[in-house]
């Protein structure tokens, strides 16, 4: 998902007087920012929702923005589609300014890439971390290293080109150890940042510190199961699957969670060595109704399971 003041500096819309950037609010726009997210976390969207609209009347551009985060966290937890097409266009006209508008455009560059527009989404984001750059609050920071991580991770061959990976990972996990309103957005990234290092037990202990916060946490879970699965520890990320299939087949449906759990569980039982539960797994995809979602399903999990024929 989704305070450093060193003199008395009014702030509006997120922009000071002073000149310089900031992300700071009012004490009670702060207070409605970190109950969004807490809200949002813990799984009570329409209580989300609500408190959203309340920072809304105190400051519509920035409580239109947390109105879609938490569009965004519903696709991600529900597989809610409209809500996420939701966002994308009501994205496009919540009135920001500064660090705000960033944020903003941080948000429809996601937005854009899970809606089959990578190319827009990643132009989206280099606007974004543009705005976050020179900003030095730790938020920005963190936001800034998001994007700052994945050009060094792609340029790293180069020769002489300075390679500040390190300090972005340990910007972000500062930052979502200390920020309340956006430790989601900051510690998700992070995760598969050491997922992709290879860094499992690192990515593991991550997750367990998101899951302390959001006890429970439904996409945290799978997480936590993803980093159990390439620990080799096959019984513990299939027994959170199967318990994360069960979970979302009864809060959802048959959504874009339960076919990632379905999945999943095709491949942590066949490097299990138990055949025919992946068998049992791998039928379920039969279903016409997974044919209507597949599109929506992780490139990178599909892909896996392609290449190893397990699907």
């Amino acid at each position: 998902m989704l305070s450093r003041i060193v003199a008395p500096i009014l702030v509006v819309a997120g922009v000071s007087f002073a000149g310089t950037p900031s992300f700071e609010l009012p004490p009670t726009q702060k207070a409605l920012a970190e109950e969004i997210t807490q809200k949002t976390m813990q799984l009570k969207y329409a209580d989300a929702f609500s408190v959203a609209r309340k920072l809304r009347l105190e400051n519509d551009g920035i409580g239109c923005v947390f109105q879609n985060i938490i569009r965004v966290s519903l696709y991600d937890d529900k597989g809610d589609t409209t809500s996420l097409k939701v966002a994308a266009k009501n994205l496009e006209s919540c009135k920001t300014e500064g660090l705000w508008d960033a944020l903003r455009n941080f948000e429809i560059g996601y937005v854009l890439t899970e809606t089959g527009h990578p190319v827009k989404g990643a132009m989206q984001t280099r606007s974004a971390a543009n705005q976050f750059e020179d900003a030095e609050d730790y938020e920005s920071k963190a936001f800034y290293a998001i994007y700052a991580y994945y050009v060094d991770n792609s340029l790293g061959w180069l020769p002489f080109k300075s390679d500040n990976r390190e300090g972005y990972l340990k910007a972000l996990d500062a930052a979502s150890i200390k920020s309340e309103r956006f430790w989601p957005l900051f510690l998700t990234p992070l995760i598969w940042m050491h997922y992709d290092r290879k860094e499992f037990q690192k990515g593991l202990e991550l997750a367990e510190r998101g899951l302390k916060k959001a006890p429970n946490h439904p996409v945290m879970l799978q997480i936590k199961a993803d980093m159990l699965y390439r620990l080799k520890r096959y019984d513990e990320a299939a027994a959170i699957y199967e318990k994360s299939a069960a979970d979302y087949l009864e809060r959802t449906g048959k959504s874009i969670r339960y076919w990632c759990s379905v999945l999943n569980l095709i491949r942590i039982y066949h490097d299990a060595g138990d055949a025919n539960k992946a068998s049992e797994q791998r039928k379920k995809i039969d279903d016409p109704e997974y044919g209507k979602l597949k599109k929506w399903m992780p490139s990178s999990l599909m892909d896996d399971l392609k290449d190893r024929g397990l699907i």
